[in-house]
């Protein structure tokens, strides 16, 4: 469990530095043989908001332009928030089979698809989900941006009001 908190507290220096930009603060990093090979923070939330430019898009993009030789089985994603549906469902499809993450995403998160269910290419995929690492700490960041009555982001939803009931 310390690697995995290690390697969730740099996702969570991501997440820190996109709310320091006013960016809702979601950090993730791809680690192989226990190390960062990309990394990413979510970007285009506020101002010129799209769901495209999350930060598990971001470093899967930087992974795979960055590290091809790098079988995609063999990296594990730490990301401060649970993968939407969007996110896991990219990660999943390139190969990506480990997912931890530490706060999770009651109205988009993804990690609960069940793939057995779905058409061959997906039931035949086993992922490893490990949830809540680190959970207080990426709370605490969420509770922070949804307080702050300058972020318009996702205000007033289902994850705002379960994130702001939740005990830090």
């Amino acid at each position: 469990m310390q690697e995995h908190e290690k390697f969730m507290r740099l996702a969570l220096a991501e997440a820190e530095a996109a709310q320091q930009l006013g960016e809702f603060p979601v950090g993730c990093v791809l680690v192989h043989n226990e190390a960062v090979i990309a990394s990413g923070r979510r970007v285009h939330s506020c101002n010129q908001a799209n769901e495209l430019d999350h930060a598990e898009m971001l470093a899967l993009r930087s992974f795979l332009d960055k590290e091809p030789a790098i079988a995609p089985q063999e990296v594990i994603l730490y990301a401060t928030m649970e993968p939407c549906l969007m996110c896991f469902s990219s990660l999943i499809l390139n190969g990506i089979r480990t997912i931890i993450y530490a706060y999770e995403d009651v109205m988009g998160g993804g990690t609960n698809l069940p793939l057995q269910t779905l058409n061959p290419l997906y039931a035949a995929m086993e992922i490893e989900v490990v949830p809540g690492v680190l959970r207080q700490q990426s709370l605490a960041l969420f509770q922070q941006f949804f307080l702050n009555p300058v972020n318009p982001y996702w205000r007033g939803s289902l994850l705002a009001t379960y994130t702001l009931q939740q005990k830090s």
